[in-house]
């Protein structure tokens, strides 16, 4: 699900959970206690499998098993980008493939994002599929792109090729896929080099203003996990994997 192999001090975290790593709370379960566990490392590389990043949540789940399920998933979502977001160690994202919704907003929440050219696409669609952001979700994704471009991703819900993420600095470097790896580890490693009170201390004052908005809109929480328990937003997202996925 989450595998682990450590290259000169750095954690390589590799999501590998189905044919596109889509976002359960079993997964997110285990990569917040693969983030937590890998703070031995100097630095982490988070990768995908195959042509894929990571999908977003898994909306088949979803609707499969309905309002007590989205009630369990919905927490473990906000503790894992919790957790990403905020871990002190240097985060790279090597963007092997599709990123999209959660995955996109997994890529945002690192310190520097690499996507490899092809044909893999970046962005957030929640909107279209039906479901609200979590406060911290939205905050990350505010933090993770340039700002002109945020209130149209968000409400447009388009994804976009690796040239165009770069232009709008939801990724910092398009690499051909042969050198994605190596170059994440480079970076991590460049910044792993950083004192580590340093670039802790840097980092949480880059994000402080993001977690705080996240956390003073703690009461949206409830909302937003009515929204995904709503049997009507399960309606909408049947029809939205019927428009997308099985066309």
């Amino acid at each position: 699900m989450i595998e682990r192999k450590d290259e000169n001090g750095i954690a390589i975290l590799r999501l590998d959970h189905g044919k596109v790593s889509a976002m359960d709370l079993e997964l997110c379960d285990a990569l917040s206690a693969a983030i937590d566990s890998a703070q031995d490392a100097r630095a982490i590389v988070l990768t995908g499998t195959g042509t894929s990043f990571s999908a977003g949540v898994d909306l088949f789940r979803l609707v499969k098993e309905g309002a007590p399920y989205a009630r369990r998933f919905a927490p473990a979502l906000i503790e894992m980008l919790t957790a990403l977001f905020t871990t002190p160690i240097p985060v790279v994202a090597a963007v092997n493939g599709h990123a999209i919704a959660g995955g996109c907003i997994m890529v945002a929440a690192c310190d520097h994002r690499i996507m490899a050219a092809g044909n893999g696409r970046i962005g957030v669609p929640e909107l279209l599929v039906g479901v609200a952001f979590p406060p911290i979700a939205l905050e990350i994704a505010r933090f993770g792109m340039a700002p002109q471009f945020v209130q149209e991703m968000v409400y447009t819900g388009r994804t976009v090729p690796p040239d165009e993420a770069l232009r709008r600095s939801m990724v910092d470097e398009v690499v051909d896929i042969a050198q994605l790896e190596s170059r994440a580890l480079e970076v991590a490693s460049r910044l792993a080099s950083i004192p580590k009170n340093v670039f802790r201390l840097t980092k949480m004052q880059l994000r402080r203003d993001a977690i705080e908005r996240a956390k003073a809109l703690g009461d949206v929480v409830g909302e937003v996990e009515d929204i995904w328990a709503d049997p009507e937003a399960h309606t909408r997202i049947k029809a939205y994997l019927e428009k997308t996925i099985r066309k």
